[in-house]
């Protein structure tokens, strides 16, 4: 069975994906640099019960400075999760750290994939690439509209992926994911300030009114589909959870979860944050044979679980 190795281990998707694959039997190579963005202690957690499994083995490094030859040696697929994230950090200044993390992290293991020879790709990409759904759903061949550079940087990784699996013979995978949610979920995604708000008696702030819709999908169904990729026919999949909901769905959902109230402060909207997304995962489905699994209010209170134990293991 084919080693894999996973960046951005210690993530909030990869450090699931981590868990799932060596629970298939799989030996996992991961690697992860611990940026400044949240936590170390948070995400040396996440990888606690990899840590104990023979089969696990972590690299702690920058994508950007490794010898990724040695790295992509022996492995039978790359499932690429690493990245800068965050739409609202990446304007301005902050932007060139986006372009590296995201862009040139990806081109660098493209080409030792490439020398590699028949190591297959499996890119994290995002519904930010679409932009605000028009309306109703949309697939993998709708027009890109990013709208902010955090979208942007993703969309050229997708580009660069798509380029060496033509010209370079790389097979590549682009998943586009929408709005994972679960436990381990960043600290700075709504969900998480919500349901921690809530636990922690303290009110929540609220980007615009509260009307902005997503599709919501669990982490363990976007985990399935990553998985399922990683032995699929290179191509470009949505990987949506089905679950439509507003923000203010979500203030509702962690009420009900956390059995605790929750004071909203409504702000102005955030540069670069979309109106709406809607995924049509019918060829996800088709090809990946993926279906997700889990609903809201089931994936809400198994997060809320998880932020209850969070915060008994460390305090604010």
């Amino acid at each position: 069975m084919s080693r894999v190795l996973v960046t951005g281990a210690a993530g909030f998707i990869g450090s699931h994906l981590v868990d799932r694959l060596l629970a298939e039997g799989r030996d996992v190579v991961g690697v992860d640099a611990f940026t400044g963005y949240y936590s170390r202690r948070t995400k040396e957690r996440n990888l606690e019960d990899a840590r104990g499994n023979e089969r696990f083995r972590l690299v702690e490094g920058d994508l950007l400075d490794l010898d990724l030859d040695a790295l992509v040696d022996g492995v039978g697929c790359v499932a690429h999760l690493a990245g800068e994230p965050g739409v609202r950090r990446s304007w301005g200044p902050n932007f060139p750290r986006y372009v590296a993390r995201n862009v040139l992290t990806t081109e660098r293991l493209l080409e030792a994939a490439g020398r590699a020879g028949g190591t297959r790709f499996v890119y994290a990409s995002s519904s930010s690439v679409y932009g605000s759904d028009p309306g109703r759903p949309v697939g993998e061949d709708h027009p890109r509209a990013p709208a902010s550079p955090y979208a942007l940087s993703k969309l050229a990784a997708e580009e660069l992926v798509g380029l060496y699996r033509r010209e370079r013979g790389v097979p590549g995978t682009v998943l586009r994911y929408f709005t994972v949610y679960g436990p381990r979920q960043r600290p700075e995604m709504a969900l998480s300030r919500f349901l921690f708000s809530a636990l922690r008696g303290r009110p929540v702030d609220v980007f615009g009114d509260g009307g902005q819709q997503r599709d919501m999908t669990y982490v363990s169904d976007a985990v399935e589909a990553t998985v399922a990729a990683l032995g699929a026919p290179p191509g470009v999949y949505n990987v949506g959870g089905g679950n439509r909901a507003t923000v203010r769905d979500m203030i509702e959902a962690v009420r009900r979860a956390t059995g605790m109230d929750l004071e909203v402060r409504y702000g102005p909207e955030a540069q670069g944050d979309v109106r709406s997304t809607w995924a049509d995962s019918s060829r996800a489905e088709e090809t990946l044979g993926y279906r997700p699994n889990v609903g809201l209010e089931e994936g809400v209170a198994a997060q809320a679980r998880w932020a209850a134990r969070a915060l008994v293991a460390a305090p604010a």
